[in-house]
């Protein structure tokens, strides 16, 4: 099986959220979990390729001329409310929902994060313009200072169950 990474945003252009307090860049951290759901992935038999930028339309052009199957954005979600926390997966069709709830119940089992469930949505770029299998996880709130202590204590955790969440997915076909 044919996996396209996505971390979101490209450190040379737009960073992503930002935490107030810490300066922790969205774009570094998803490019870590990036590399290492990667890793992953490679040891569990599936053939991948990752991609950190900020052309959507390039990023979503070569997933599809490489005939991904399944493409996984990962980011980091932020609210200015600064009490929001919690992990959810974005998808679009029918199999993309499939995706997201292998890897949100992964997450949600491995981990303590706060379920903010599996959300369709039809006006993400990266799901609406990839051919693939496509879903986009928000892992924690960076903008808040727990749920970044969280990612940052599990980021391991989260990638891995993620990574899991692929292969049960893979499985299930």
């Amino acid at each position: 099986m044919k996996i396209f990474i996505n971390p979101g945003h490209d450190p040379r252009v737009d960073s992503g959220a930002v935490n107030p307090n810490t300066g922790t860049r969205e774009c570094d951290v998803v490019r870590q979990a990036g590399e290492m759901l990667a890793d992953y992935l490679t040891n569990a038999g599936c053939e991948v390729k990752i991609m950190q930028d900020d052309d959507l339309d390039m990023v979503c052009a070569t997933s599809n001329e490489w005939g991904a199957d399944l493409f996984v954005s990962l980011h980091c979600n932020a609210c200015n409310a600064h009490n929001a926390r919690g992990t959810e997966t974005w998808y679009k069709s029918f199999n993309g929902q499939r995706l997201a709830n292998y890897i949100q119940s992964q997450i949600i089992r491995s981990t303590t994060t706060i379920d903010r469930g599996v959300k369709q949505s039809d006006g993400l770029w990266v799901l609406k313009h990839t051919d693939a299998v496509a879903v986009l996880v928000e892992m924690a709130f960076i903008d808040n200072d727990d749920d970044l202590e969280f990612m940052n204590a599990n980021l391991d955790k989260i990638v891995r169950a993620i990574a899991r969440g692929v292969t049960d997915y893979q499985g299930g076909i």
